[in-house]
């Protein structure tokens, strides 16, 4: 059986710092970056706490593939692609 997961982008409050990752519950893993779950982790060191971007895939191994291609991309491909669908760089959390 396979299951499903999402590729997500979280940016500190000044949008300087992007950090890409992937998970197979976005909500589960969003309030823990949110609430430091991790204090040594890289999402906590530079408080990217706002999540900005996110892809939903059927197949976990689907966004574990867009997660890649997307880490090998530069900051202004990446910034478009927020853009494109989060114009004001708002919080996308309490969507879910």
């Amino acid at each position: 059986m396979q299951y499903g997961g999402c590729i997500y982008i979280m940016a500190n409050d000044f949008h300087t710092v992007l950090y890409i990752g992937v998970t197979s519950n976005l909500y589960a893993r969003v309030k823990e970056h949110k609430e430091k779950f991790y204090p040594e982790s890289f999402t906590a060191k530079y408080n990217c706490n706002k999540l900005v971007y996110y892809e939903s895939y059927s197949r976990i191994e689907d966004a574990i593939a867009r997660e890649k291609i997307l880490k090998k991309w530069n900051r202004e491909w990446k910034e478009k692609l927020i853009i494109e669908v989060n114009p004001d760089w708002k919080d996308l959390f309490d969507e879910l």
